[in-house]
């Protein structure tokens, strides 16, 4: 048995030398070959290409398949994710929907029994952003709105999602608006649910500065801030932002409006308000009647008889 296996590698060992060997001139008679620039080379590699390569096509089939297999399945992966994604944003919007739903139902309930009388001058003109005239020292837009629109300046502007600034500076045809994150801009504010009072100090920052809260230990982050109508700057209850508080303990609005694309804005018509003079008789009766005493009423009787 010993003498079999030792014969078997005698033979195995030469074999594989050759077959080796035989590899080995076969690889550098291809690269030479391949590398050699000759006409007739390249004729003679063409000729090979051309009879190898279409015989080959049924080899590669399989390769494409499973290729094709893998692309398909990666779409049909990012067709489910988002399919998911849509379903939760399905839900989000109904569960929005639903609120809208109640909360318009609400308004019209309390309307219909409060009667309450919307004033007709609350409309607003729409304007263009022309240029971003703003810089480290001084942030504002131009719009393309003036006089001939019926512009005054001081009027607020929004755009359609919360408080930009006001009117300040009228032109014929345009007007500048000064926005909130100007240092010369300050807004009275009221911070919501609290009722806190605060005034908005612009700080050429994306997060200017609530000051002045008579209670800060009542103000929590997520806060909803709209303004307060003090001092008939703005009106009361247009939305400005949320309350954030910075690492130091400030009190700060994350704004509502989009500054990054302050396209359009909506100019607030707002005219002042009618000043009553006369306190009313109900208030200060006119002229309040003598009162007599005791004594003045019996010599007022003497006196008659």
């Amino acid at each position: 048995m010993a003498r079999d296996r030792g014969n078997g590698e005698t033979y195995v060992r030469p074999i594989r030398r050759i077959l080796i060997g035989t590899l080995v001139v076969f690889l550098l008679a291809l690269f030479l070959l391949w590398r050699i620039d000759s006409p007739r080379v390249e004729r003679l590699r063409a000729q090979i290409i051309d009879r190898v390569l279409p015989s080959f096509d049924w080899a590669l089939i399989p390769v494409a398949r499973m290729a094709d297999m893998i692309s398909e399945f990666q779409s049909y992966a990012r067709i489910y994710e988002q399919n998911q994604e849509l379903r939760r944003e399905l839900q989000q919007m109904k569960a929005w929907k639903e609120a809208a739903l109640q909360l318009e139902q609400k308004n019209a309930k309390l309307l219909d029994l409060n009667k309450v009388r919307l004033d007709p001058k609350l409309t607003w003109v729409t304007g263009v952003v022309l240029a971003d005239a703003g810089s480290p020292f001084r942030q504002s837009v131009l719009i393309n709105v003036g006089h001939r629109d019926g512009i005054v300046d001081g009027w607020a502007t929004t755009d359609g999602l919360g408080l930009v600034g006001r009117i300040s500076g009228v032109g014929e045809r345009t007007s500048r608006v000064l926005l909130l994150t100007d240092s010369n801009s300050r807004v009275p504010v009221t911070i919501q649910p609290s009722g806190q009072t605060g005034l908005l100090s612009g700080d050429n920052s994306n997060l200017p500065p609530i000051e002045f809260i008579e209670k800060p230990e009542l103000v929590r982050p997520g806060d909803r801030v709209v303004t307060s109508g003090d001092g008939g700057v703005f009106p009361a209850g247009i939305l400005v932002g949320q309350v954030v508080q910075d690492p130091e303990g400030r009190f700060r609005v994350r704004l509502a409006a989009d500054y990054e694309r302050l396209d359009f804005l909506r100019v607030l018509r707002s005219y002042p308000v009618e000043r009553i003079e006369d306190p009313g008789a109900l208030v200060v009766p006119d002229e309040a009647p003598p009162v007599l005493s005791p004594a003045g009423q019996a010599g007022a009787e003497v006196g008659d008889g």
